[in-house]
Protein backbone atom coordinates (compact mmCIF):
# COMPACT_ATOMS: atom_id res chain seq x y z
CA UNK A 1 0.00 0.00 0.00
CA UNK A 2 1.18 3.64 -1.10
CA UNK A 3 -0.46 6.43 1.10
CA UNK A 4 0.32 10.01 -0.67
CA UNK A 5 -0.65 13.23 1.36
CA UNK A 6 -1.42 16.16 -1.05
CA UNK A 7 -0.75 19.10 1.62
CA UNK A 8 -3.49 21.58 2.08
CA UNK A 9 -3.66 22.42 5.68
CA UNK A 10 -7.11 21.93 6.62
CA UNK A 11 -8.01 20.94 3.07
CA UNK A 12 -5.18 18.08 3.35
CA UNK A 13 -6.49 14.77 2.83
CA UNK A 14 -4.62 11.07 2.07
CA UNK A 15 -4.35 9.12 -1.61
CA UNK A 16 -4.48 5.74 -0.96
CA UNK A 17 -2.69 3.65 -3.67
CA UNK A 18 -3.11 -0.47 -3.13
CA UNK A 19 -4.69 -3.24 -5.65
CA UNK A 20 -7.90 -4.95 -4.32
CA UNK A 21 -8.73 -1.44 -2.33
CA UNK A 22 -12.55 -1.46 -4.09
CA UNK A 23 -13.01 -4.87 -2.23
CA UNK A 24 -12.20 -4.00 0.82
CA UNK A 25 -13.02 0.01 0.47
CA UNK A 26 -15.87 -0.48 3.61
CA UNK A 27 -12.98 0.00 5.97
CA UNK A 28 -11.79 3.48 4.58
CA UNK A 29 -15.47 4.69 4.18
CA UNK A 30 -17.16 3.82 7.04
CA UNK A 31 -16.70 7.25 8.77
CA UNK A 32 -17.95 8.80 5.62
CA UNK A 33 -21.30 7.14 5.78
CA UNK A 34 -24.68 8.37 8.08
CA UNK A 35 -26.55 6.06 9.17
CA UNK A 36 -25.12 3.17 7.60
CA UNK A 37 -25.67 4.72 4.02
CA UNK A 38 -23.15 5.98 1.30
CA UNK A 39 -24.54 7.84 -1.72
CA UNK A 40 -22.93 6.68 -4.73
CA UNK A 41 -22.54 8.26 -7.85
CA UNK A 42 -21.52 6.31 -10.76
CA UNK A 43 -22.54 5.46 -14.21
CA UNK A 44 -24.14 2.45 -16.33
CA UNK A 45 -20.76 1.21 -17.74
CA UNK A 46 -18.93 1.40 -13.93
CA UNK A 47 -21.61 0.13 -12.21
CA UNK A 48 -22.15 -2.98 -14.14
CA UNK A 49 -18.05 -3.96 -14.04
CA UNK A 50 -17.69 -3.08 -10.58
CA UNK A 51 -20.50 -2.15 -8.65
CA UNK A 52 -21.27 -5.54 -7.26
CA UNK A 53 -17.70 -5.94 -5.91
CA UNK A 54 -17.87 -2.62 -4.46
CA UNK A 55 -20.69 -3.24 -2.70
CA UNK A 56 -19.35 -6.08 -1.42
CA UNK A 57 -16.54 -4.55 -0.45
CA UNK A 58 -18.36 -2.01 1.74
CA UNK A 59 -19.22 -4.63 4.30
CA UNK A 60 -22.29 -4.39 4.98
CA UNK A 61 -22.59 -0.17 4.47
CA UNK A 62 -25.97 0.54 2.58
CA UNK A 63 -24.96 1.55 -0.80
CA UNK A 64 -27.32 3.87 -2.78
CA UNK A 65 -26.50 4.22 -6.18
CA UNK A 66 -26.86 7.42 -8.28
CA UNK A 67 -26.45 5.52 -11.75
CA UNK A 68 -25.93 8.34 -14.63
CA UNK A 69 -25.58 7.36 -18.53
CA UNK A 70 -21.51 7.27 -19.35
CA UNK A 71 -20.18 9.65 -21.43
CA UNK A 72 -19.08 13.29 -21.35
CA UNK A 73 -22.86 14.41 -22.19
CA UNK A 74 -23.01 13.69 -18.36
CA UNK A 75 -20.80 16.51 -17.45
CA UNK A 76 -23.49 19.07 -18.48
CA UNK A 77 -26.40 21.38 -17.86
CA UNK A 78 -28.54 18.64 -17.78
CA UNK A 79 -26.92 15.97 -15.83
CA UNK A 80 -25.82 18.15 -13.08
CA UNK A 81 -29.51 19.28 -12.96
CA UNK A 82 -30.44 15.28 -13.02
CA UNK A 83 -28.16 14.82 -10.27
CA UNK A 84 -28.33 17.43 -7.90
CA UNK A 85 -32.30 16.89 -8.07
CA UNK A 86 -31.77 12.97 -7.07
CA UNK A 87 -29.81 14.02 -4.50
CA UNK A 88 -32.13 16.43 -3.20
CA UNK A 89 -34.66 13.50 -3.02
CA UNK A 90 -32.58 11.45 -1.26
CA UNK A 91 -32.22 14.18 1.85
CA UNK A 92 -28.54 14.46 1.17
CA UNK A 93 -27.52 17.23 4.15
CA UNK A 94 -24.28 19.43 4.42
CA UNK A 95 -22.63 16.64 6.66
CA UNK A 96 -22.74 13.99 4.02
CA UNK A 97 -20.36 13.05 1.83
CA UNK A 98 -20.99 11.41 -1.97
CA UNK A 99 -18.79 8.32 -3.02
CA UNK A 100 -17.51 9.28 -6.77
CA UNK A 101 -17.09 5.91 -8.31
CA UNK A 102 -15.74 6.07 -11.82
CA UNK A 103 -13.33 7.98 -14.38
CA UNK A 104 -13.38 11.88 -14.78
CA UNK A 105 -16.70 12.65 -16.37
CA UNK A 106 -18.36 10.92 -12.93
CA UNK A 107 -15.79 12.60 -10.69
CA UNK A 108 -15.90 16.06 -11.96
CA UNK A 109 -19.82 15.60 -11.92
CA UNK A 110 -20.27 14.45 -8.86
CA UNK A 111 -17.53 16.81 -7.46
CA UNK A 112 -18.84 20.32 -8.36
CA UNK A 113 -22.29 18.78 -7.11
CA UNK A 114 -21.36 18.38 -4.30
CA UNK A 115 -19.30 21.57 -4.00
CA UNK A 116 -22.88 23.61 -4.25
CA UNK A 117 -25.83 21.34 -3.14
CA UNK A 118 -26.77 22.81 -0.22
CA UNK A 119 -24.36 25.26 -0.32
CA UNK A 120 -21.43 22.49 -0.26
CA UNK A 121 -21.02 18.89 0.95
CA UNK A 122 -18.01 16.66 1.12
CA UNK A 123 -16.97 13.95 -1.43
CA UNK A 124 -14.81 10.54 -2.07
CA UNK A 125 -12.47 10.05 -4.98
CA UNK A 126 -12.60 6.26 -6.06
CA UNK A 127 -11.80 6.58 -9.77
CA UNK A 128 -11.62 3.63 -11.89
CA UNK A 129 -9.81 4.67 -14.98
CA UNK A 130 -6.18 5.45 -15.35
CA UNK A 131 -6.76 8.52 -16.47
CA UNK A 132 -8.81 9.54 -13.57
CA UNK A 133 -6.47 7.79 -11.32
CA UNK A 134 -3.65 10.08 -12.22
CA UNK A 135 -5.15 13.20 -12.87
CA UNK A 136 -8.55 14.34 -12.64
CA UNK A 137 -9.49 13.01 -8.86
CA UNK A 138 -6.53 14.65 -7.32
CA UNK A 139 -6.47 18.27 -6.74
CA UNK A 140 -10.00 19.41 -6.66
CA UNK A 141 -10.87 20.35 -9.82
CA UNK A 142 -14.40 20.26 -10.57
CA UNK A 143 -16.67 21.14 -13.30
CA UNK A 144 -19.06 20.75 -16.62
CA UNK A 145 -18.95 21.47 -19.77
CA UNK A 146 -20.82 23.92 -21.53
CA UNK A 147 -21.84 25.05 -25.03
CA UNK A 148 -18.52 27.60 -24.91
CA UNK A 149 -15.86 25.20 -24.22
CA UNK A 150 -14.91 22.37 -21.69
CA UNK A 151 -14.91 22.79 -17.84
CA UNK A 152 -16.05 25.89 -18.39
CA UNK A 153 -18.02 26.22 -15.41
CA UNK A 154 -17.13 24.59 -12.15
CA UNK A 155 -15.24 24.82 -8.79
CA UNK A 156 -11.89 23.88 -6.61
CA UNK A 157 -13.80 21.66 -4.24
CA UNK A 158 -11.03 19.00 -2.54
CA UNK A 159 -12.00 15.27 -2.03
CA UNK A 160 -11.58 14.46 1.63
CA UNK A 161 -9.93 10.76 0.38
CA UNK A 162 -8.72 9.09 -2.51
CA UNK A 163 -9.25 5.43 -3.05
CA UNK A 164 -6.92 4.04 -5.66
CA UNK A 165 -7.64 0.84 -7.01
CA UNK A 166 -4.87 0.14 -10.04
CA UNK A 167 -6.47 -3.46 -10.68
CA UNK A 168 -9.70 -1.57 -11.90
CA UNK A 169 -8.38 -0.29 -14.96
CA UNK A 170 -8.59 -4.10 -15.72
CA UNK A 171 -12.01 -3.29 -16.83
CA UNK A 172 -10.71 -0.81 -19.44
CA UNK A 173 -9.96 -1.53 -23.39
CA UNK A 174 -6.71 -0.80 -24.57
CA UNK A 175 -7.87 2.68 -25.97
CA UNK A 176 -8.64 3.85 -22.80
CA UNK A 177 -5.97 2.72 -20.79
CA UNK A 178 -3.41 4.23 -23.47
CA UNK A 179 -5.58 7.78 -23.11
CA UNK A 180 -4.84 7.13 -19.41
CA UNK A 181 -0.88 6.66 -19.90
CA UNK A 182 -0.87 10.11 -22.04
CA UNK A 183 -1.05 11.70 -18.36
CA UNK A 184 1.50 9.58 -16.79
CA UNK A 185 3.70 10.68 -19.32
CA UNK A 186 3.17 14.23 -19.58
CA UNK A 187 3.63 14.26 -15.35
CA UNK A 188 7.22 13.19 -16.56
CA UNK A 189 7.65 15.54 -19.64
CA UNK A 190 6.86 18.60 -16.87
CA UNK A 191 10.02 18.36 -14.36
CA UNK A 192 11.21 14.44 -13.86
CA UNK A 193 13.33 13.51 -16.92
CA UNK A 194 14.22 10.69 -14.89
CA UNK A 195 10.65 9.13 -14.30
CA UNK A 196 10.41 9.92 -18.95
CA UNK A 197 13.26 7.51 -19.19
CA UNK A 198 11.79 5.15 -16.82
CA UNK A 199 8.87 5.47 -18.76
CA UNK A 200 10.67 4.47 -22.23
CA UNK A 201 11.98 1.11 -20.71
CA UNK A 202 9.14 0.23 -18.85
CA UNK A 203 5.66 2.08 -20.85
CA UNK A 204 4.58 -0.69 -22.26
CA UNK A 205 4.60 -2.86 -19.14
CA UNK A 206 2.63 -0.13 -17.37
CA UNK A 207 -0.29 -0.16 -20.01
CA UNK A 208 -0.77 -4.01 -20.17
CA UNK A 209 -1.34 -3.89 -16.55
CA UNK A 210 2.05 -5.34 -15.08
CA UNK A 211 1.26 -4.68 -11.53
CA UNK A 212 4.03 -3.40 -10.07
CA UNK A 213 4.94 -1.36 -13.06
CA UNK A 214 1.49 0.36 -12.93
CA UNK A 215 1.55 0.88 -9.33
CA UNK A 216 4.97 2.46 -9.63
CA UNK A 217 3.84 4.54 -12.67
CA UNK A 218 0.54 5.34 -10.38
CA UNK A 219 1.94 6.39 -7.68
CA UNK A 220 4.60 8.52 -9.12
CA UNK A 221 2.36 10.25 -11.30
CA UNK A 222 -0.29 10.82 -7.93
CA UNK A 223 2.69 11.92 -5.96
CA UNK A 224 4.24 14.81 -8.81
CA UNK A 225 0.37 15.98 -8.84
CA UNK A 226 0.16 16.32 -5.30
CA UNK A 227 3.45 18.43 -4.84
CA UNK A 228 2.47 20.88 -7.42
CA UNK A 229 -1.55 21.01 -5.86
CA UNK A 230 0.30 21.66 -2.75
CA UNK A 231 2.28 24.61 -4.26
CA UNK A 232 -0.61 26.09 -6.28
CA UNK A 233 -4.26 24.59 -4.96
CA UNK A 234 -6.17 27.67 -7.03
CA UNK A 235 -3.29 27.90 -10.28
CA UNK A 236 -3.14 31.69 -8.85
CA UNK A 237 0.73 31.34 -8.72
CA UNK A 238 2.12 29.70 -12.21
CA UNK A 239 3.23 26.52 -11.03
CA UNK A 240 -0.18 24.22 -11.49
CA UNK A 241 -0.55 25.75 -14.52
CA UNK A 242 2.39 23.66 -15.32
CA UNK A 243 0.03 20.21 -15.52
CA UNK A 244 -1.71 21.70 -18.38
CA UNK A 245 1.15 20.75 -20.63
CA UNK A 246 -0.05 19.46 -24.08
CA UNK A 247 -3.50 20.91 -22.98
CA UNK A 248 -4.12 24.14 -24.63
CA UNK A 249 -3.43 22.42 -27.84
CA UNK A 250 -5.65 19.09 -27.00
CA UNK A 251 -8.67 20.61 -26.29
CA UNK A 252 -8.74 22.39 -29.88
CA UNK A 253 -8.18 18.86 -31.18
CA UNK A 254 -11.20 17.73 -28.96
CA UNK A 255 -13.30 20.73 -29.50
CA UNK A 256 -12.82 20.31 -33.08
CA UNK A 257 -13.45 16.70 -32.85
CA UNK A 258 -16.66 17.23 -30.89
CA UNK A 259 -15.64 16.28 -27.58
CA UNK A 260 -16.35 12.79 -28.79
CA UNK A 261 -15.33 8.99 -28.24
CA UNK A 262 -13.55 10.75 -31.79
CA UNK A 263 -10.89 11.60 -29.66
CA UNK A 264 -10.64 10.92 -26.27
CA UNK A 265 -9.14 12.97 -23.68
CA UNK A 266 -5.85 11.38 -23.26
CA UNK A 267 -5.45 11.18 -26.68
CA UNK A 268 -6.04 14.42 -27.07
CA UNK A 269 -3.29 15.38 -24.08
CA UNK A 270 -0.47 12.90 -26.13
CA UNK A 271 -1.05 15.10 -29.23
CA UNK A 272 -1.59 17.82 -27.59
CA UNK A 273 2.26 17.31 -25.69
CA UNK A 274 3.60 16.69 -29.04
CA UNK A 275 2.69 19.31 -30.91
CA UNK A 276 4.06 21.24 -27.39
CA UNK A 277 7.57 20.20 -27.76
CA UNK A 278 8.02 20.56 -32.06
CA UNK A 279 6.48 24.13 -30.99
CA UNK A 280 9.00 24.83 -28.83
CA UNK A 281 11.78 22.92 -31.37
CA UNK A 282 10.32 25.49 -33.70
CA UNK A 283 11.02 28.33 -31.49
CA UNK A 284 14.65 27.44 -30.66
CA UNK A 285 13.85 26.83 -26.82
CA UNK A 286 13.76 22.84 -26.84
CA UNK A 287 16.44 20.64 -29.34
CA UNK A 288 14.33 18.32 -32.72
CA UNK A 289 16.09 15.71 -30.72
CA UNK A 290 13.99 16.27 -27.30
CA UNK A 291 11.16 16.99 -29.69
CA UNK A 292 11.47 13.42 -31.69
CA UNK A 293 11.73 11.64 -28.24
CA UNK A 294 8.65 12.26 -27.07
CA UNK A 295 7.13 12.07 -30.39
CA UNK A 296 8.23 8.57 -30.62
CA UNK A 297 7.47 7.49 -27.91
CA UNK A 298 3.64 8.29 -27.50
CA UNK A 299 3.88 6.65 -30.94
CA UNK A 300 5.45 3.60 -29.85
CA UNK A 301 2.62 3.22 -27.21
CA UNK A 302 -0.21 3.51 -29.83
CA UNK A 303 -0.91 7.41 -28.96
CA UNK A 304 -1.84 9.97 -31.71
CA UNK A 305 1.08 12.67 -32.04
CA UNK A 306 0.20 14.53 -34.95
CA UNK A 307 -3.06 16.09 -36.29
CA UNK A 308 -3.72 13.99 -38.79
CA UNK A 309 -3.34 10.95 -36.00
CA UNK A 310 -5.80 12.67 -33.81
CA UNK A 311 -7.96 12.71 -37.09
CA UNK A 312 -8.20 16.24 -37.41
CA UNK A 313 -8.73 18.37 -40.28
CA UNK A 314 -9.14 22.37 -39.18
CA UNK A 315 -7.27 24.81 -40.12
CA UNK A 316 -4.67 26.43 -38.16
CA UNK A 317 -6.74 29.35 -37.38
CA UNK A 318 -10.24 27.29 -36.60
CA UNK A 319 -7.71 25.49 -33.97
CA UNK A 320 -6.44 28.63 -33.00
CA UNK A 321 -10.18 29.84 -32.38
CA UNK A 322 -10.84 26.89 -30.51
CA UNK A 323 -8.19 28.06 -27.96
CA UNK A 324 -9.49 30.92 -27.10
CA UNK A 325 -12.55 29.81 -25.46
CA UNK A 326 -9.56 28.35 -22.61
CA UNK A 327 -10.58 29.41 -19.27
CA UNK A 328 -6.92 30.64 -18.35
CA UNK A 329 -7.02 33.17 -20.92
CA UNK A 330 -5.89 36.34 -19.15
CA UNK A 331 -6.44 39.67 -20.65
CA UNK A 332 -7.06 38.62 -24.15
CA UNK A 333 -3.51 36.40 -23.97
CA UNK A 334 -3.39 32.88 -23.76
CA UNK A 335 -0.52 31.01 -21.77
CA UNK A 336 1.11 28.34 -23.38
CA UNK A 337 2.95 25.29 -21.80
CA UNK A 338 6.27 24.80 -23.22
CA UNK A 339 9.53 23.11 -22.78
CA UNK A 340 13.14 23.69 -23.04
CA UNK A 341 13.68 20.22 -22.59
CA UNK A 342 12.57 16.95 -21.38
CA UNK A 343 11.27 17.34 -17.73
CA UNK A 344 11.96 21.29 -18.27
CA UNK A 345 8.25 22.56 -18.64
CA UNK A 346 7.41 26.10 -18.45
CA UNK A 347 4.83 28.75 -18.77
CA UNK A 348 5.05 31.09 -21.58
CA UNK A 349 2.73 34.47 -22.09
CA UNK A 350 4.71 36.09 -24.80
CA UNK A 351 3.63 33.59 -27.98
CA UNK A 352 1.59 35.57 -30.44
CA UNK A 353 -1.39 33.45 -31.87
CA UNK A 354 -0.05 33.91 -35.79
CA UNK A 355 2.64 31.97 -34.91
CA UNK A 356 0.60 29.28 -33.25
CA UNK A 357 -1.69 29.47 -36.52
CA UNK A 358 1.36 29.62 -38.96
CA UNK A 359 2.54 26.35 -36.81
CA UNK A 360 -0.46 24.37 -37.17
CA UNK A 361 -1.30 25.23 -40.78
CA UNK A 362 2.34 23.68 -41.21
CA UNK A 363 1.82 21.01 -39.03
CA UNK A 364 -1.19 19.67 -40.94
Amino acid sequence: MTVIPVALGARAYDVVIEDGLIDRAGKRLFSFARDGRLIVVTDEHVWAALGERFVTGLGGLDAVPIIMPPGEASKSWSGLATLIDRLLELGIERSDHLIALGGGVIGDLAGFAASIVNRGCGYVQVPTSLLAQVDSSVGGKTAINVPAGKNLVGAFHQPELVLIDPACAATLDQRHVRAGYAEIAKYALIEDAGFFAWLEGNGAAVIAGEPEARRHAIATAVAGKAKVVAADERETKGRRALLNLGHTFGHALEAETGFSDRLFHGEAVAAGTALAFQFSAARGVCSKEDAARVRAHFAGVGLPTSLAEAGVTASGAALVEAMMTDKKKEGGRLPFILARGIGQAFVDRSVELDEVRDFLDEAR
